[in-house]
């Protein structure tokens, strides 16, 4: 009997520890938890912004219970990687860095606001310091908000600040790490590992999930669509004076054509592309595009209705639109003046070369004249009259009636006055003018 039970007992504990230990090896290495794996790719603009909020949202909505977002960037835009911490900053779920390759500038300020970073053994992560479109350093204001902004986000996950702040500023010097006073700080993984911004340093994504403990977790990749690698691109800061230019001189170059052709479509396409990529993006909104149209409308109307309000209010209107849907007044302003000033010069040369004969011109210019050739006078030039004889009728002082063969005729004399009843010879007419010379007897 009690053999028998000692057998029980020992059949139950084998059972039970079985079954623990299958429940601590799931929960080591994540059986049953969701990864999303999200890349930040390229440069950080307003079109990245637009895709990690979108997918940060969709792995909220699904529960994840963990982010890696894989970076190899050069860095980018300053407001759109600040927006782009606020999104990291209010996530509750937790999240990763994967730096593939590098995370410079931008990018490794997105890194810094993630729980982990890991790196391979070639990434590289830092050089963040601000400069301008121009490749020039920017202003004392911007720098020091950057500045805050680096040491911020460093401190929020833990991190040694000195460090954020070596990357951003060249005035801290710290040579044991390459970075010199004068040069900004960039760690390879061996010091990102030793100071504490990088866990770990692995070779693929299969590593870092084992170091997470979760490779037997769901893995979610996802992607840019179509749409978001078309906005992605047109919002480039390189690429929305190109677009604008090419918007403005096709529209240009179409005044001078007959007929709607290659050069308009090219102007519309730009344009539509233009505003197409930032309201995907999340830059514009339905009231810029309602402005444009107004603003289109008020300046084909101004080609048919004289004044000039219209047209002014018209491209007030478009360039108002232009403004609604950049991210930043100050380069969206030197993107509209490199089109203007483009659009300016290719007027010109067409003005001179082709003139205002063809295109669109030829229906709202008067082109029609008067001319002798055509058949127009503006008044008879009576040559017969030349060397008639007649008398004055009337005083000329100098100017007056006379009669030739009995037809009384407006005249004048030379200049001096001439009494009436006075004999009279035409010498010369000028159109209505009928000049006359007093004959002396």
């Amino acid at each position: 009997m009690i053999f028998t039970i000692l057998i029980v007992i020992t059949s139950f504990l084998s059972f039970f520890s079985e079954n623990l230990g299958m429940s601590v090896n799931a929960a080591e290495n994540g059986e049953g938890k969701l990864v999303y794996v999200i890349p930040i790719e390229k440069e950080v603009e307003r079109g990245l912004e637009a895709f990690l909020s979108r997918t940060t949202k969709e792995a909220t909505v699904e529960n994840a219970d963990h982010i890696i977002f894989e970076i190899n960037t050069p860095g980018g835009r300053v407001d759109a990687a600040g927006n782009i911490a606020e999104i990291l900053q209010d996530l509750e779920i937790p999240t990763t860095s994967f730096v593939t390759n590098r995370a410079l500038s931008a990018g490794s300020y997105i890194a810094l606001n993630t729980d982990n970073i890991y790196m391979k053994p070639q990434a590289t992560m830092g050089a963040s310091g601000v400069i301008t479109a121009d490749g020039n350093a920017a202003d004392m204001k911007a720098q020091s908000a950057w500045f805050a902004a680096m040491k911020s986000a460093a401190e929020s996950k833990g991190r040694d600040p000195l460090y954020a702040l070596a990357m951003s500023d060249p005035d801290v010097d710290l040579p044991e790490y390459g970075a010199p006073e004068g040069e900004f700080l960039t760690l390879d993984p061996t010091s990102a590992v030793e100071i504490g911004y990088a866990v770990a340093i692995v070779n693929h994504r299969t590593e870092l999930l084992n170091h997470l403990e979760l490779n037997q977790a769901t893995i979610v990749e996802m992607e840019t669509t179509i749409s978001e690698e078309i906005a992605r691109f047109i919002t480039n800061p390189v690429v929305v004076p190109i677009l604008l230019s090419l918007a403005s001189i096709g529209l240009i170059v179409e005044l001078y054509s007959p007929g709607f052709g290659i050069p308009g479509s090219i102007g519309l396409v730009s344009l539509v592309l233009f505003f197409y990529g930032h309201i995907i993006a999340g830059l514009a909104g339905y009231e810029a595009i309602i402005l444009l149209v107004i603003g289109i409308a008020l300046i084909v109307t101004e080609l048919f209705v004289p004044g000039g309000i219209l047209g002014i209010i018209g491209i007030a209107a478009v360039v108002g639109s232009l403004f609604l849907s950049g991210s930043d007044m100050g380069h969206m302003a030197m993107s509209i003046g490199i089109a203007l000033l483009l659009s300016i010069i290719v007027s010109v040369i067409l003005f001179r070369k082709v003139g205002m004969k063809k295109g669109i011109f030829r229906h709202v210019i008067l082109s029609d004249s008067t001319s002798t050739e055509k058949g127009y006078v503006s008044s008879v030039n009576r040559l017969e009259l030349i060397g008639l004889e007649g008398k004055s009728v009337t005083p000329l002082r100098p100017s007056g009636t006379a009669v030739f063969d009995d037809e009384r005729l407006d005249v004048v004399s030379e200049g001096a006055f001439i009494q009436a009843d006075t004999d009279l010879k035409i010498i010369k007419t000028e159109g209505s003018r009928i000049v006359v010379r007093e004959i002396n007897k």
